[in-house]
């Protein structure tokens, strides 16, 4: 893969696209604004990966050398540049949709080379700061098409169920996190508190979905998939509290990843939009 599509990891920036596709599956609202506000968080979220490897250079050297900079495919500086210019590009085009997306961007903007440059090395605040992020893809898609109300329910969940896989990540690269002198919640309270926090977000998540169902946000179809997610959540929960090697904490973060598309399938599955079509 080309080192600078590499670097934005565009699977994880096409998981962020997907927020906002639901949101416009949800209301029904397929415009040119929802297309502008798609490729405004591909490029964002892309730019927020670009500028975490740029500052992570020495940590991926020890824990995923493979990736762009520490393997050498990428300079340092040019990473640095690319970033800015991912940003920029972004944010531009948010704020040429309306003002709250591009204020939203912005921030957004803000918030993750904040949180690149510091506070992911910081005890649950590094975590708090991506899941929130994510949980704000929903709500950016909402405020274009014109459902914020059901976007923050949707982001709530979003927030869940990435706070679970944050902790696992940080159980999963401890090593090159405290050889950088990282405050992560495994290296300050150990391996075993958080794969309690991280088991206790993946029940919460499980057990609290199900209300979008009974409050009437989405169908029945939407239990029908729900069930396979939550059957992947608890079975990660249970795997994560019995065994916190480097190696399981891997297996786990894949698994969650898949737990987190199935809950976006379902989301979509589940929207009243469909029942409309019918």
């Amino acid at each position: 893969m080309n080192p600078y599509l590499e670097i934005i990891r565009p699977l994880n920036a096409v998981l962020a696209v997907i927020a906002v596709l639901l949101m416009a599956i949800i209301s029904g609202n397929f415009t040119g604004d929802v297309f502008m506000a798609c490729l405004v968080v591909f490029i964002v979220t892309g730019a927020g990966n670009s500028v975490n490897d740029y500052f992570d250079h020495k940590i991926d050297a020890i824990n995923k050398p493979e990736r762009p900079i520490p393997s050498g495919r990428i300079s340092l500086k040019a990473a640095g540049v690319y970033s800015l210019v991912l940003f920029i590009v972004g944010v531009t085009l948010a704020f040429a949709i309306s003002l709250i997306p591009g204020i939203i961007s912005f921030l957004s903007a803000i918030l993750m080379i904040f949180y690149a440059y510091n506070l992911k090395r910081r005890c649950l605040i590094g975590n708090m700061s991506i899941s929130f992020l994510t949980g704000l893809s929903f709500v950016f898609g909402g405020v274009v098409v014109g459902e914020i109300v059901v976007s923050v329910y949707l982001g709530f969940f979003a927030f869940l169920m990435t706070m679970a896989r944050e902790i696992v990540k940080d159980m999963e690269d401890v090593e090159g996190d405290r050889m950088e002198g990282a405050t992560t919640l495994p290296i300050v309270h150990g391996k075993r508190l958080s794969s309690i926090l991280a088991a206790f977000f993946m029940i919460f998540a499980s057990l609290s979905s199900p209300i979008l169902y009974f409050v009437g946000i989405f169908n029945i179809y939407y239990l029908m998939v729900l069930i396979v997610a939550i059957a992947i959540f608890l079975s990660c929960s249970i795997s994560i509290l019995r065994d916190t090697s480097i190696e399981n904490t891997r297996k786990v973060s894949k698994r969650l990843k898949i737990g987190m598309m199935v809950t976006f399938v379902a989301f979509a599955v589940g929207s009243p939009f469909w029942t409309f079509l019918l």
